[in-house]
């Protein structure tokens, strides 16, 4: 283990002790909400506190299995080194976990999150690309038994969507989508096609973590450009009959969002206030993300559209994500989707190269 993670451990597990000090300390206990902050400190501090004790006394026990080792009896030696070549194995192990442990938690990863799918190159076929995507998206979340909501949709003339706004809600939802926003390609023949051509297509992703009330961005109303319109249902029940979409324009960056899922034009507002938020955020952090990070293969949570991140090819049954070159000949199978094997080895990626700047030097 690195003598930097050590001494993080070492931190770590006297903050734990000291935390523990104070909870039976009567000025504390004696104030409910100081009393219950340190409670939920505690609580965070002690599987690693308790894992890095554990760690230590294997440490112990490597030290008194080397000394065996170097025994003059034969049989205490072979025996000491084999216990010693166990031990060692598991402190590896062990080390790496902790090492793990200490990569900092992303805030919004068990929130909430706005999809958005946009046809890109490809006119009809992209749109129908679009609403492959994000059938695949809502099949992943049903699976989850996470709720999809419609906010905004621009149908294609032949299928699909030219662009498609949802929100998925549910725990642990950004954790498992955020590797999704880049540029996403098809190759296939097109139903349209005659002379039986692959065409390819392309669709952009965005994942944008919904925002907590303490993160949300103060707008100033001056800054906001706010238009009603009649929602343009798909028939039936869904048909609206009076202006509750909203649209808003936020006149210094030119983004523009729409709600028109709601029947209420103040849940619609609500709504679209959110996704807009969560926007501007994104755009920030993306810009933040090209200044500190661009050499950064997953480019996670920035919503980064620029980049081809995965191609889908029908013909062959091939799906690759080009960040990690990862090749799953499965296509059927993720489109009707089953995309943890695809999002598994990215968060593995990403964990790694976390770990990798947590252990760095």
């Amino acid at each position: 283990m690195k003598d930097s993670i050590r001494l993080r451990l070492e931190k770590f597990a006297d903050r734990h002790d000291e935390v523990g000090r104070m909870l039976s300390d009567p000025e504390v206990t004696s104030r409910p909400e100081r009393f219950r902050d340190l409670s939920v400190e505690y609580s965070k501090l002690e599987p690693t506190a308790l894992r890095f004790r554990d760690f230590l006394r294997l440490e112990r026990e490597l030290g008194a299995a080397q000394a065996m080792a170097g025994d003059a009896d034969p049989g205490m030696r072979e025996l000491g080194a084999q216990e010693a070549r166990e031990l060692q194995e598991r402190i590896d192990a062990e080390g790496l976990a902790l090492a793990e442990a200490l990569i900092p938690r992303d805030p919004h990863d068990d929130g909430n999150v706005f999809l958005e799918v946009r046809a890109a190159a490809g006119g009809d076929e992209a749109a129908i690309f679009a609403g492959d995507l994000f059938r695949m998206y809502s099949r992943y979340a049903d699976a989850r038994g996470w709720k999809v909501e419609l906010l905004s949709e621009s149908r294609g003339e032949h299928g699909g969507y030219k662009e498609v706004v949802s929100r998925i809600v549910g725990r642990g939802a950004y954790a498992r989508l955020k590797f999704e926003s880049g540029t996403h390609r098809v190759q296939r023949v097109p139903a349209t096609e005659a002379q039986g051509r692959i065409h390819t297509s392309t669709c952009t992703v965005a994942i944008l973590p919904e925002l907590d009330e303490v993160e949300a961005v103060t707008l100033n109303p001056a800054d906001l450009r706010v238009d009603t319109f009649r929602a343009s249902g798909a028939g039936g029940q869904h048909v609206n009959k009076t202006d509750s979409a909203i649209r808003i324009t936020h006149l210094p960056s030119g983004i523009v969002v729409e709600c028109q899922d709601e029947r209420s034009q103040h849940k619609n507002r609500s709504r679209a206030m959110s996704l807009l938020q969560s926007k501007l955020n994104a755009a920030e952090r993306e810009k933040r993300a090209a200044q500190t990070a661009a050499a950064r293969r997953l480019q996670v949570g920035t919503g980064d559209r620029s980049e081809r991140i995965r191609t889908y090819n029908f013909p062959q049954g091939r799906l690759t994500d080009h960040r990690i070159e990862l090749t799953l000949y499965k296509l059927d199978d993720i489109v009707g989707g089953a995309l943890d094997e695809v999002i598994d080895p990215l968060t593995r990626e990403y964990r790694a190269e976390l770990l990798a700047s947590e252990t760095d030097g």
